[in-house]
């Protein structure tokens, strides 16, 4: 089974997920609060990535911060929808240069072209990974300190 989407993560989940798993579920006014703030610090990044794709007309707009509150599936991710940009993984190629096949005009029997691999998504967002991280954890640090956790 093939993912609908292409991800990229940071590793400040784990702020997230300790706040989750200290809170239990967590109540409207902290998602509110938390929301935000988190989109905020991972902007620059999805810029990033949006920029480093601009050579497409459909993966910039596909491209979207996800941000993730519950304890299953905490953090920030940033993903292309595969519907609206298919042409997005093969051309990400697993963060690697090189060549990738696809079929002439979607013809699987006839002929095959290769393409070359434009990585952008992982390239895009690395260099804001460090700071992203920092940046959640002092988000998650005031929000938790706020709502009376230490």
């Amino acid at each position: 089974m093939m993912a609908r989407k292409t991800r990229t993560y940071t590793r400040g989940a784990e702020e997230i997920r300790a706040f989750a798993r200290e809170l239990g579920k967590m109540p409207k006014e902290v998602r509110r609060e938390l929301r935000p703030r988190l989109k905020s610090v991972g902007a620059k990044a999805l810029i990033s990535a949006r920029l480093r794709a601009a050579w497409s007309t459909r993966i910039p707009r596909a491209t979207r911060l996800k941000i993730g509150l519950s304890q299953r599936n905490p953090g920030l991710a940033i993903e292309v929808d595969r519907k609206r940009a298919p042409h997005a993984r093969p051309y990400e190629n697993n963060d690697e240069d090189g060549i990738f096949l696809a079929p002439f005009f979607g013809n699987k029997n006839g002929r095959w072209y290769g393409h070359r691999a434009r990585p952008f998504l992982v390239r895009g967002a690395r260099p804001w990974f460090e700071t992203t991280d920092r940046d959640v954890a002092e988000v998650v640090d005031d929000v938790a300190r706020r709502t009376g956790f230490r």
